[in-house]
């Protein structure tokens, strides 16, 4: 029950509080199997994205988010089963490559999949290079990419924030693009990252963030 009072309510209710600015729908083809490829600022991206799109974009999210117990655990699960969130174990490249086998069904099921090809948050605003994923996932399935970006969305759940704030933020999708001549060569590392720059080409004209030029990795810990 809290499931379905969360998806049948969660969008129109977000969507009236923050009266996000959107540009770019016509660009979201309406059917069949497509990635949106974003930057990646806040937590709250794999939300803020299926919100404003015109169709479901499912997006993964680490497994633990479902395996909480209590009231919290019940709630957390409702939330990311009304998103429509893929549960995934991260860790070793093993699992990394379960979790594009994921993505893969999800494409060749004709639904939207969504991905940020940085990997990780951007903690200081600039948009960092693209991981292959998004080139294999584009090549094995075949189906287009549209560029998204995202601003302000680091307002709205700046890192260590449980809570969003009231922020307006603006999404912008850009036209797709198509890789049909790189189909069947995602075994190439030189095709993968050929396509994985043109996507973060795309996605930095939609920005205009400052790049990094390296990868974004997590802080190791103290």
């Amino acid at each position: 029950m809290i499931n379905l009072i969360t998806k049948l309510a969660f969008k129109p209710l977000a969507k009236a509080v923050y009266r996000p600015v959107i540009e770019g729908l016509e660009n979201v083809p309406r059917k069949g199997g497509v990635i949106l490829a974003s930057n990646h600022l806040s937590f709250i991206d794999s939300v803020v994205i299926p919100l404003t799109a015109p169709r479901p974009v499912r997006f993964l999210a680490k497994a633990e988010y479902w395996q909480g117990e209590g009231l919290r655990g019940r709630l957390s699960r409702a939330f990311f089963d009304a998103i429509n969130a893929i549960p995934v174990e991260r860790g070793t490249i093993h699992l990394a490559q379960a979790a594009l086998d994921a993505a893969l069904e999800v494409l060749e099921a004709g639904e939207a999949f969504g991905i940020y090809p940085e990997g990780t948050r951007s903690r200081d605003g600039r948009l960092y290079r693209g991981k292959t994923g998004v080139a294999w996932l584009a090549m094995t399935a075949g189906v287009p990419v549209v560029p998204v970006a995202l601003e302000g969305t680091e307002n709205l759940q700046p890192v260590g924030t449980r809570i969003p704030r009231v922020r307006r933020v603006t999404v912008r999708f850009g036209e797709p693009l198509d890789f049909s001549e790189y189909h069947g060569q995602q075994r190439s590392a030189k095709a993968r990252r050929e396509v994985t720059d043109e996507v973060m080409r795309a996605v930095h004209a939609l920005s205009g963030q400052e790049l990094a030029e390296v990868y974004n990795e997590l802080p190791k810990a103290a």
